[in-house]
């Protein structure tokens, strides 16, 4: 009887190893992992209150249980800003059925140009889902200086030949509104698609 119950025991120890040993590679497999910059915890981008362009106020609040893209740019921008926005319907596209849960938001930085039937036309070249959001002067001001974003306009001889220098980085809260990744200019449809992915798997 001794020697059965030690057997027992020897057996129901193996089994807890082997059960902690699972869990713990389940553990390593559930581990989020990002091709971006984690900027989990930030003490910026809390909120936003923008019209999209369909006139509607717009905050985070909106979208809860989506995960949220925003960039800062403008309509007349060369290059960065058709760029991000080409990589992210890029990425969108590779999410299939999931993009659903994803909303593309472009914040324009020059809104004096940019009407909201301008905000329109440009964010539905890239995929109809995208909103365009806006504010006046003062509120794309205190909304740029919420996320951080830098912003400078220079003008030309030609008004509305006129440029906007500006940061190029992309921004990406999780399904339950929290900021999660700063995305920079360089990365591409893939490191786009591979993060959100992993944010909508996490929650």
């Amino acid at each position: 009887m001794a020697l059965r119950r030690v057997n027992i025991a020897a057996a129901s120890a193996a089994a807890l190893v082997l059960l902690g040993c699972l869990l713990a590679a389940c553990n390593n497999t559930a581990k989020t992992v990002f091709l971006s910059t984690d900027i989990t915890g930030a003490n910026f981008g809390a909120d936003f209150k923008l019209a999209d362009h369909s006139g509607a106020i717009r905050t985070l609040a909106d979208f809860k249980g989506k995960a949220v893209v925003i960039f800062f740019g403008y309509t007349n921008c060369p290059d960065a800003c058709p760029t991000t926005m080409a990589n992210i319907a890029a990425a969108m596209r590779r999410l299939g059925d999931d993009a659903k849960r994803v909303q593309v938001l472009f914040v324009t930085i020059d809104p004096e140009h940019d009407t909201p039937e301008l905000l329109r036309q440009y964010v539905s070249s890239f995929d109809p889902t995208f909103l365009g959001l806006s504010g006046d002067i003062e509120t794309t001001k205190k909304t740029a200086g919420e996320f951080k974003t830098f912003y400078q306009k220079q003008m030309a001889a030609m008004p509305e030949h006129h440029s906007v220098d500006h940061s190029t980085g992309t921004y990406i809260y999780d399904p339950n509104g929290r900021l999660r990744l700063y995305v920079t200019n360089e990365k591409g449809a893939d490191v786009l698609a591979h993060d959100l992915t992993e944010l909508l798997r996490s929650g």
